[in-house]
């Protein structure tokens, strides 16, 4: 009971200031000692339990909030920093810091610590947290991710990019860490075509010191791929057109490609590039090069065949205000499910040593569209002739054949 004791006395301070201020009163002073008293002897006992600590984190959180919105509604005069304006948030530091030590292998944990650090602006104490996480927890992506962000909401790129490199030594069987590295490289292109358009640089024009000498008081400090960038004469744009045109971004794609060979790889990387708000142009070579590097790296693969054949419908699916019964009718949308179906089924066809696989990958393309229910039924009907054509063929999967029946039954044609 010591503990407790020291503890109570540790708080005397911090609630006389709140009394003196009039944010709250002797008797609500009365009801937080007792909380924190009953908080702090479920933590001294023998074997303390994590919901101990977050229960007391959280009561101190809300106790915090509830400081604030009096401070406000009362209008205090801003004057000197007295002991109560962060004596809670300190103590939700302290009891994360207690808990840690007791359940260091909890990575759970480690991450709301974090968050509640961010969420209190305490930056350098971020920073500190997930370099002691890190180190416990090397092979926990989600760690690299959250430092990194946290780097590039504080204008260094370089750190970002060097936690994320290091993360994707230990962990560079990760989706998750590759599509971030591939969002961060997106980022920096993003923020470097701005940077120039500050400084009136384009990719064919020398830098105008005029402008630049305005603008770099607000910018981070300069990474090497920037210095090159933003030269003089043939150098300098070379530079840039290779920024522009997603080199450095490419180059990560085909790191990732020989590190993690998986559709599901590609597939993130996919919806990451074609979700990013970036210039149609940088998307456009990006998406050219992904498909590329899967062609290469997943020959023969299904779920890969299935990708690179639907290519076209998904970009038609994915434009902004598209609509089924509108995207259904359109030529553009006939031609691309033509040209899909076509691809596909040229694979499907054309056997494989995994010609089962292939086959029931087409089966549910070929189920997905017809059981839409805005498909015109001539499109219906030519994708279920094109499913009956190969299940006709002489050592057929009988999952084709399986797959006909059941697009020909009264359930099906009635969806």
């Amino acid at each position: 009971m010591e503990r407790v004791q020291f503890q109570q006395e540790q708080m005397l301070a911090e609630l006389k200031d709140l009394v003196q201020k009039s944010l709250f009163n002797q008797s609500e002073v009365k009801q937080i000692v007792k909380k924190r008293t009953q908080f702090e002897t479920a933590l001294v006992r023998r074997i303390p339990k994590k919901s101990d600590f977050l229960r007391y984190a959280a009561y101190e959180m809300n106790l915090e909030q509830l400081r604030r919105k009096r401070v406000e509604r009362l209008k205090l005069e801003k004057t000197a920093s007295s002991i109560s304006d962060y004596a809670l948030v300190r103590r939700q530091f302290q009891i994360f810091e207690r808990a840690l030590k007791k359940f260091k292998s909890d990575v759970g944990l480690w991450i709301q610590y974090i968050q509640v650090a961010k969420r209190e602006g305490a930056r350098s104490l971020v920073g500190r947290i997930t370099a002691r996480a890190l180190q416990l927890h090397p092979r926990t992506p989600a760690l690299y991710i959250i430092a990194a962000s946290h780097e590039l909401n504080h204008m260094s790129p370089s750190a970002a990019r060097a936690l994320l490199q290091r993360g994707l030594r230990l962990n560079a069987d990760s989706v998750d860490m590759w599509r971030e590295y591939v969002r961060m490289e997106m980022g920096f292109v993003e923020g470097m075509r701005r940077r120039w358009t500050v400084l009136g640089i384009h990719e064919e024009d020398h830098p105008i010191a005029e402008a630049e000498t305005t603008a770099e008081e607000d910018m981070a400090p300069l990474t090497p791929e920037e210095i090159a960038a933003e030269k003089g004469g043939d150098e300098g744009e070379r530079a840039r057109q290779a920024i522009m045109d997603g080199a450095i971004v490419k180059s990560v794609i085909l790191s990732a490609a020989k590190a993690l060979p998986s559709i599901n790889l590609f597939s993130a990387l996919e919806v990451l590039i074609r979700s990013y708000p970036s210039q149609e142009r940088l998307r456009t070579a990006l998406l050219d090069q992904l498909y590329s590097v899967l062609k290469d790296t997943l020959q023969g693969d299904p779920h890969a065949v299935k990708m690179l054949a639907t290519r076209k419908l998904r970009e038609l699916t994915s434009q902004e205000n598209s609509e089924d019964s509108v995207m259904a009718e359109g030529e553009e949308f006939i031609e691309a499910l033509q040209t899909a179906n076509e691809s596909f089924s040229a694979a499907v066809g054309a056997g494989s040593t995994n010609a089962s696989g292939m086959a029931d990958v087409y089966v549910e393309f070929i189920e997905e569209w017809c059981k839409l229910p805005t498909l015109d039924s001539n499109l219906r009907a030519y994708l279920i002739a094109s499913l009956r054509k190969l299940a006709r063929q002489s050592n057929a999967p009988s999952s084709l054949q399986a797959a006909h029946i059941r697009l020909l039954s009264p359930s099906e044609k009635a969806i």
